[in-house]
């Protein structure tokens, strides 16, 4: 057993996630993946000797790395860091996260109105000077 892949490898709370092992241990009965932020499910042959399983990741996950575990009979292999989960996709809220604007998001938009202001400022004085002459 070699290689497990997670695609995509970045993905919300809530979100669908294809893993793949590579190896023909994974052909017995009973071979899976799993991890701390979805349940335990089972490989399926897709070609060759790769396997995958579509899992979904916990709504309550916390964002951050994760590792995927693979048993193929009596073989474990795991993948430290095999993904990311980040915010989002809590539902019912137009796919956006119940947690709000961090206060990094809250200085980056106030420096762009700020920007703004500034930029608007200047473009109407020179307007201003230019009718005068």
């Amino acid at each position: 057993m070699r290689n497990i892949v997670a695609r995509p490898s970045v993905i919300a709370r809530g979100g669908q996630l294809t893993v793949t092992v590579d190896g023909e241990a994974c052909q017995r009965p009973g071979s899976t993946v799993s991890s701390r932020v979805f349940r335990t499910t089972r490989l399926r042959r897709v070609g060759g000797d790769t396997f995958a399983a579509v899992v979904t990741v916990d709504r309550d996950a916390r964002p951050g790395w994760y590792d995927i575990t693979a048993r193929c009979g009596d073989r474990r292999l795991t993948r430290p860091d095999a993904f990311t989960v980040i915010g989002g996709v809590s539902g019912g809220l137009g796919g956006s996260s119940s947690s709000g604007a961090t206060p990094t998001d809250m200085a980056i938009g106030g420096g762009l109105v700020a920007a703004a202001v500034v930029g608007g400022g200047v473009f109407w004085m020179r307007r201003r000077s230019e009718k005068r002459t």
